[in-house]
């Protein structure tokens, strides 16, 4: 069994084409930061399991979706529709059979405007600085899969934006084996909050700042 979590504020219209591609063994964990659309709602009538994360913050509902998680692996995903969830047991595969610890998708965009230039190009920076590490990733870990206990043992404290690029850098003190895989890349459905903007990229940018200067 995988737990999938997914973040979510205010993604009505992305959750049935989200949870309609939920593979066989897994679990959807939908992580509620605060949406005033009817988001819970909706989930729990796909067959989803609702965690409400009251601290609003990207890797606060991460974090309350780790901790809510039972299975061994868990993955986190995006939940507005930008990627299959039927990508996951393949990017889990490595982790499953013990040849890596973390397993990260490097995403690759299948239609114009999936992913703007602002946030590729912040991304290529940051992905840079972590293979300056040791990490062998052109991504920041945008959706990734690694073991529950092994997650929660790396104390993570960035409650923000910058939870997936401080997963990599806290794995790569760690040690840990990271491997990477291509991942379809699509346009998100609804209005984005965060990388589809300057304003919430030079934000993750910051956050992201704030976790490397650690």
């Amino acid at each position: 069994m995988i737990d999938i979590v997914l973040p979510c504020l205010d993604e009505a219209a992305a959750l049935p084409h989200v949870l309609g591609d939920l593979p066989d063994g897994t679990r959807a964990l939908v992580v509620d930061n605060g949406s005033t659309d009817g988001s819970p709602e909706i989930a729990r009538s796909l067959g989803a399991h609702v965690v409400t994360a009251t601290q609003r913050g990207y890797g606060a509902a991460c974090h309350a979706g780790l901790m809510a998680a039972t299975a061994d692996l868990v993955a986190f995903v995006d939940c507005d529709g930008s990627f299959d969830l039927s990508i996951v047991p393949a990017l889990a595969a490595p982790v499953l059979d013990g040849s890596a610890d973390l397993a990260v998708g490097r995403r690759r965009p299948v239609a114009r405007g999936a992913w703007p230039a602002h946030a590729r190009l912040a991304n290529g920076v940051l992905s840079w600085r972590l293979r300056t590490l040791g990490l062998p990733v052109h991504d920041v870990g945008a959706v990734r899969v690694a073991r529950r206990t092994a997650l929660i043992d790396l104390a993570q404290i960035d409650r923000r934006s910058g939870y997936p690029l401080e997963t990599m850098v806290l794995a790569a003190k760690a040690g840990w084996r990271v491997v990477e895989t291509d991942v379809d890349y699509h346009p998100r459905h609804g209005r984005s909050k965060v990388t589809g903007t300057v304003r919430g990229t030079v934000q993750a940018m910051r956050d992201m700042t704030v976790v490397l200067a650690r």
